[in-house]
């Protein structure tokens, strides 16, 4: 009978019975199973915010620890921050300026007057004459400091200058240490709270320059005096600490930072929205590095008295000094942008899809046109339309390694990189268009052509 109870399994079969779940059983298993898929990913989304948070924190640290490095480490990328001041006019101005102040008080004009004085009132020459021989000391300061200038202008605005410019700087490399380590050493050195440069090369050429013009009293330009103070800064000593640190921490801060965002996307739930979520964020972060940059040169300027350095020649080496390093932040900004661009368009938003639609759409015309004109890619292009998804992913991973191994790109480098993969991911798609359908089978068109 049916209903029949079925026989007991033997003690050896009782351990291979498969257990059958009740109703109430699989209810309670599969809210079990919820409540853990909901527990994982609250705990997938909230490390991801972690390290998200870290990576965030740590972008303005590691592009600044980063400028730092590459400026102290790298002797042509020293060359390259410094070079610009020596054509910049208005610090060739405080150069000659100084230079000119220094020979000029080193000319005893007023012990010439007085010689030419007694040695008329010796001959005999009348009152007239005597004073207005004591009145010419004037003029002549004016006419001495008006030769010098003019030599020593002929020396800054020289090629030749610039040559020795560059050349003292290369030799002298570790000038930059030397300012945040405070060693005296080096053409720009920290002494007392000021940052002076030093242009002993420059004096010992207008030296010569003006010895040879007839200037011998300039002959007597003392060597101690061969500095111009460009900052001054209650705060240095500070200053020059933390840049230690972000020396040391400039080539692993920077891996660090990539690597907790990269993690961050990785954990979390939703990877496309996080690495729009990050992109976003690390671009909010270098608008606000712009920001602080404009803002510690504003407090810089205010700091810096106009007897010490003029208020032009005090803005034009400050932005020579930071330039590489806004030129830096600025490709972040660019990249941040383009890859949060990016993140949005693969997304289900309705812009997004109507940008894909009108996309395909434009590949596809293109495609059929070639078609139409007799140009077919065949088994190529078909190839090319089934594996389009590895394509995108093998352009998209090239484009960002060539990025990362470009020697400092700039926003001009990353456009490129940008059109040349829009290129690349293009021509596939048009080339997928225009493939021809493929043929079919010989018994699959014999059996399509029986009714």
């Amino acid at each position: 009978m049916n209903s029949a109870t079925p026989d007991p399994p033997h003690s050896g079969e009782a351990g291979n019975t498969p257990h059958v779940m009740t109703a109430e059983e699989r209810a309670e298993f599969e809210r079990l199973r919820r409540h853990a898929a909901v527990r994982h990913r609250r705990l997938r989304r909230a490390g991801s915010s972690v390290l998200l948070l870290l990576a965030l924190l740590l972008a303005p640290l590691a592009a600044v620890a980063a400028w730092v490095h590459d400026t102290v480490s790298d002797t042509g990328r020293y060359v390259a921050t410094v070079a610009p001041l020596a054509s910049a006019p208005p610090v060739q101005n405080v150069l000659i300026d100084r230079l000119t102040d220094r020979v000029v008080d080193n000319v005893d004009v007023q012990a010439v007057t007085d010689s030419l004085v007694r040695t008329l009132q010796d001959a005999g020459a009348p009152p007239r004459a005597v004073d207005g021989a004591a009145s010419l000391e004037g003029p002549l300061r004016d006419a001495v400091r008006t030769a010098v200038d003019r030599t020593v202008t002929r020396v800054i605005t020289s090629d030749a200058f610039q040559q020795v410019w560059e050349g003292a700087n290369r030799r002298s490399h570790a000038a930059v240490v030397n300012m945040l380590t405070g060693d005296r050493e080096g053409a720009v050195g920290a002494v007392n709270g000021t940052v002076q440069l030093d242009v002993g090369e420059v004096v010992d050429q207008v030296r010569e320059r003006l010895v040879d013009a007839g200037f011998e009293k300039a002959a007597a330009i003392p060597d101690t005096d061969r500095t111009i103070t460009l900052f001054e800064a209650e705060q240095l000593g500070k200053a020059q600490d933390a840049m230690r640190l972000l020396d040391v921490l400039g080539t692993w801060l920077p891996v660090l930072t990539v690597v907790l965002a990269a993690l961050a996307v990785w954990t979390a739930p939703a990877h496309r929205v996080m690495l729009l979520i990050t992109a976003t964020g690390v671009g909010v972060m270098m608008v606000g590095l712009l920001v602080a940059l404009a803002l510690v040169r504003r407090v810089y300027l205010d700091s810096v008295p106009p007897a010490v350095l003029p208020g032009e020649a005090a803005a034009t080496v400050y932005d020579t000094f930071v330039r590489f390093l806004r030129d830096s932040t600025l490709t972040l900004l660019v990249v941040s942008v383009i890859t949060a661009l990016v993140a949005y368009l693969y997304g289900p938003g309705r812009l997004a899809r109507g940008i894909r639609t009108v996309a395909d759409r434009g590949t596809t015309a293109t495609g059929r046109a070639l078609g139409n004109a007799g140009v077919r890619t065949g088994a190529v292009g078909r190839l090319l339309a089934d594996h389009r998804q590895w394509i995108t992913g093998v352009v998209i991973g090239a484009a960002a390694l060539t990025l990362v191994l470009w020697n400092h790109p700039t926003v001009g480098a990353v456009a490129l990189v940008v059109g040349v993969a829009l290129a690349v991911l293009l021509v596939p798609a048009i080339l997928a268009a225009a493939a021809a359908p493929a043929r079919p089978v010989a018994g699959q068109a014999g059996q399509r052509a029986v009714p």
